[in-house]
């Protein structure tokens, strides 16, 4: 796994967090930071620049989730100068012991979900790079102190945004 990715997405993570909870899904676009100052040179100064090949997120503001995040995904294509991409979003789980409960209607199981006691809230950041690498990160709003990561943290996530790195003609 990359070290800059997972570098960006903390940072994407502690801006993400900074407004708090109850947001909609927030997609970003990871480029190069060199090739972003050599596109936007005005940001020179306010953008860090600690390595050469280090990844700088931008906030893709007409990005708006659909029910189907994976579906919405499916639609983007990103331009050969953005080098990954990551998404931040919440989520509500319930411990394995109460998935048999979960209605099969996915409308009815969210519900189901929402205002099961036992649901924990979850932000997830989870970003991936052109050539694979992929890692996510977490945090229960139960316990904010704890930032949880690992490669396949959200398996079904990572590979719809590896996705959105296909060729358009595919």
């Amino acid at each position: 796994m990359a070290d800059r990715l997972l570098a960006c997405l903390m940072d994407v993570e502690r801006h993400v967090s900074s407004a708090g909870w109850d947001q909609p899904a927030r997609l970003f676009a990871l480029v190069t930071t060199s090739t972003l100052l050599e596109v936007e040179p005005q940001l020179r100064g306010r953008v860090p620049e600690t390595s050469p090949d280090a990844l700088t997120a931008i906030e893709q503001d007409e990005f708006h989730a659909t029910d189907d995040v994976v579906e919405r995904l499916s639609g983007i294509f990103w331009p050969d100068t953005v080098e990954g991409c990551a998404i931040a979003m919440e989520r509500a789980f319930l411990p394995p012991e109460h998935e048999a409960d979960l209605p099969d209607d996915p409308i009815l199981a969210a519900e189901f979900v929402a205002k099961h006691p036992a649901k924990s809230d979850v932000r997830v950041v989870v970003g991936v790079l052109r050539d694979g690498a992929k890692h996510g990160l977490a945090r229960l709003l139960s316990n904010p102190d704890d930032l949880l990561g690992g490669e396949d943290l959200v398996p079904g996530l990572a590979d719809a945004l590896l996705d959105t790195f296909r060729s358009e003609d595919q």
